[in-house]
């Protein structure tokens, strides 16, 4: 576990000397300047201060350390009550209340906006179970991918993999463009796009032809010709099949209608680009990405083997898509 800022150990039972100075400041530029978290990390970046781990101050990373009682030399008890930790404060205790203050103010006018996942709905799995990652926002707020575990009723997982969303992504993004810049994928890309838009032709004609036997199954309950029982399992089926059906189409159509940018300019098509043209390049050329759990907590690269692209075979596209 890495030791928090403004602490020489991981303990918590002596202060850091060289960092005690600049976490004051960054409090005091919160609570006297009514400075924003981000606008804090982008001082403290100017001024050569770095995290524990040696990375740049992000808004997060700032948000996370004024959450945090410990600077105050304060801890939660059972009943989530602020009480005395037993080892010294970087801050006091009253500016953490006013820390506590600032960020309630900030959580009812600045709501986070909802995060556009790049790799959910099955395109990430946990390297552990093979259960697909989910969204969610970490403690801190920002958005994560997590293995869900299981539920009462045994849905989801093994729970033991999250990682940052960003963090993935940005590697992922890396190797799309990589494989994008590649001789001759252009013209395979197109050949793919038509070969899955022919499959969202054949997955239309499936779904007229469930919707119309929905509809019979329907007309047979209220002639009375099968009983209720019966229509309740085709009716469920049925729906199960156009909803699994349905996905893949919307997902093949992105694929097969979505346009790549410039040649010369990639990795800023890649930056710039709908996120809708971004999933599609990311599901037309990788089956899956597995994820696997990082070997510390806390970790923020992407250690070897953690992350495994699966790519597709183009221009075949054997996968369902």
């Amino acid at each position: 576990m890495p030791r928090l800022y403004g602490f020489d150990d991981a303990s918590r039972r002596r202060l850091c000397d060289d960092e005690v100075g600049p976490l004051r400041q960054m409090v005091s530029r919160a609570i006297v300047g009514n400075q924003s978290n981000a606008d804090i990390a982008v001082w403290a970046n100017g001024e050569g201060y770095r995290g524990t781990l040696g990375g740049e101050w992000k808004d997060a990373s700032v948000g996370r350390l004024f959450r945090n009682p410990a600077i105050a030399g304060l801890r939660y008890d059972d009943e989530g009550k602020l009480v005395e930790a037993g080892h010294p404060g970087a801050i006091t205790p009253e500016e953490f209340s006013a820390l506590q203050a600032r960020e309630s103010s900030r959580k009812t006018s600045d709501a986070s906006p909802p995060y556009d996942y790049l790799l959910v709905d099955g395109a990430s799995t946990c390297g552990k179970c093979t259960w697909p990652l989910q969204g969610a926002r970490t403690n801190a707020g920002t958005p994560g991918l997590r293995c869900r575990p299981k539920d009462k009723d045994g849905r989801g997982g093994c729970g033991e993999v999250r990682i940052d969303a960003e963090l993935l992504e940005n590697y992922v993004g890396e190797y799309v463009v990589a494989e994008l810049l590649k001789p001759g994928i252009r013209a395979q890309i197109l050949k793919a796009q038509a070969a899955v838009a022919a499959k969202a032709e054949k997955m239309r004609a499936e779904i007229s032809e469930l919707e119309s036997r929905k509809g019979e199954a329907a007309t047979l309950y209220g002639q009375r010709q099968i009983s209720s029982d019966a229509w309740v399992v085709a009716d469920r089926e049925i729906t199960a099949n156009l909803k699994e059906i349905g996905s893949r189409l919307r997902y093949a159509e992105q694929m097969a209608a979505f346009e790549l940018g410039d040649a010369k300019n990639l990795v800023k098509w890649w930056n710039s680009a709908p996120s809708t043209s971004r999933k599609a390049i990311v599901r037309l050329l990788l089956e899956k990405v597995e994820v696997f759990p990082a070997r510390a907590r806390g970790v923020r690269t992407i250690e070897p083997g953690r992350v495994v692209l699966h790519w597709r075979k183009l221009p075949g596209l054997s996968g369902k898509g």
